[in-house]
């Protein structure tokens, strides 16, 4: 899901592409995207780009009489430039924007459609979409601090919890936790002062980098390869090769369609985390360490070679 580096740059360049223009025309090419029927979506057509605004993952495209055409990418949903007219009948081309200057083009890539779009008109309907996380970019350490620990949470569920903080997703979630070196399952009322502070830094820190980082990637173009996977990350995605700090092998906890990666040394004191799945599957023969992983899986291997090489016998 693209998250507040993503959407950061994806706002960037709308402005530079899209802001003052006219749309011409708006093209949906699937019911399900559209989630409001009043005021109808061609009321927006022969309107100018004002601005840009972001709401937590959300891209806000600020058209004149105001009226606001909020957009949430979910998590396959990308956007795309393309020219004057691009055809939306390809199964993944869900809407098209058509400007004199060129089309913005709405694709999702996964089968189960969730990206919406809506239309409001006012600033009291588009209050509506906040959810109440902080901005962490413009809030102060106190202000931080007050916003994670209100409820008792995980770290991994506070950061990603769009009522507690704004635009961080699973991705950077784990990139932040890596960098404050602490673990994704500690709760947010166990944390000290200094805890809070390394976590405030890396919070800001990441986004901050990964953005910058983002905005070098792309230039003077428009973002093509919007991804939660990067090669440059620390741990997310980056199951079972080495941590760049201190090389022992990332792990992960995987549940639902989402999952969590980290480093046991830099973040678990060597502990295991639980995969839900798997530790319920080998109970007290989930290993506690990655010593004790490595370990079996050497002697699994020893059994599998074995077993080989006694079958050519």
């Amino acid at each position: 899901m693209p998250e507040y580096p993503d959407v950061v740059i994806y706002i960037e360049r709308l402005q530079d592409f899209v802001q003052g223009r006219r749309l011409e025309q708006i093209r949906i090419s699937h019911p399900f995207l559209l989630r409001t029927a009043v005021p109808p979506i061609t009321e927006i057509e022969g309107l100018t780009v004002q601005g840009f605004e972001r709401i937590g993952k959300r891209i806000v495209f600020v058209f004149e009489n105001d009226h606001f055409l909020v957009l949430h990418l979910m998590v396959s949903g990308r956007l795309r430039w393309r020219k004057k007219g691009v055809s939306i009948a390809a199964k993944r081309s869900l809407a098209a924007m058509d400007f004199d200057t060129g089309s913005l083009l709405l694709t999702e890539a996964s089968s189960k459609k969730r990206a919406s779009l809506h239309l409001v008109r006012g600033r009291d309907a588009l209050e509506e979409f906040h959810r109440g996380g902080l901005e962490v970019m413009n809030a102060s350490p106190a202000e931080f601090r007050a916003a994670i620990t209100e409820e008792n949470h995980t770290l991994k569920r506070a950061l990603r919890d769009p009522t507690i903080l704004s635009g961080i997703g699973n991705a950077y979630s784990d990139e932040i936790l890596h960098r404050a070196r602490l673990s994704p399952f500690l709760l947010t009322n166990k944390l000290t002062d200094e805890q809070t502070a390394q976590l405030y830094e890396a919070t800001r820190a990441i986004l901050t980098e990964w953005t910058e980082r983002l905005r070098t990637e792309v230039g003077e173009g428009f973002p093509e390869k919007v991804t939660a996977f990067h090669e440059a990350m620390t741990v997310h995605g980056r199951y079972g090769q080495p941590c760049p700090v201190c090389g022992t092998p990332v792990q992960r906890i995987r549940y639902a369609t989402n999952e969590t990666n980290y480093c046991p040394t830099c973040q678990t004191e060597g502990r295991l985390l639980a995969d839900r799945a798997l530790s319920r599957l080998l109970k007290s023969d989930w290993p506690r360490t990655v010593e004790e992983l490595e370990n079996r899986k050497r002697r699994g291997n020893r059994r599998i070679t074995n077993s080989k090489s006694q079958s050519k016998t």
